[in-house]
């Protein structure tokens, strides 16, 4: 199952392994490696799964990209150059298209706050889409 084509449908089963100190750990462990996007997109799903209005729905997905993104062993090892994030961006940016009307304003700032701490020069054109 853990490949890139990871779908909102696949991601629930991952919710597991998500944990609020692990996902920080990780973040901050793969931050210069996985880039300002990957990063921005992760950030921007854990302030809208600890939104209190986030339907359940919608949290179970999230946790789930999350929790795929700190597992520590998946078919692509995050070690491999390039191509080791890419499944880890798969399942953030499946979350990312189930939850959009979940995604506020709000958590975006928080977002772009944050990733001002890995990546202090990012601009809203380094964000994608979702900026």
């Amino acid at each position: 199952m853990a490949n890139q084509n990871l779908t909102s449908n696949d991601l629930p089963q991952f919710q597991g392994h998500y944990d609020e100190n692990s996902f920080w750990k990780k973040l901050g462990k793969i931050a210069g490696r996985a880039g300002v996007k990957t990063v921005y997109y992760a950030l921007v799903l854990f302030y809208t799964l600890t939104d209190g209005n986030t339907p359940a729905k919608y949290k179970a997905i999230i946790a789930g990209a999350l929790g795929y993104l700190i597992l520590p062993f998946d078919m692509l090892p995050d070690f491999l150059p390039f191509a080791g994030m890419a499944d880890d961006w798969a399942a953030l940016v499946a979350a990312v298209a189930y939850v959009a009307t979940a995604i506020t304003p709000d958590t975006k700032a928080k977002a772009r706050l944050k990733l001002q701490q890995w990546f202090p020069n990012a601009a809203d054109k380094d964000l994608g889409d979702l900026a």
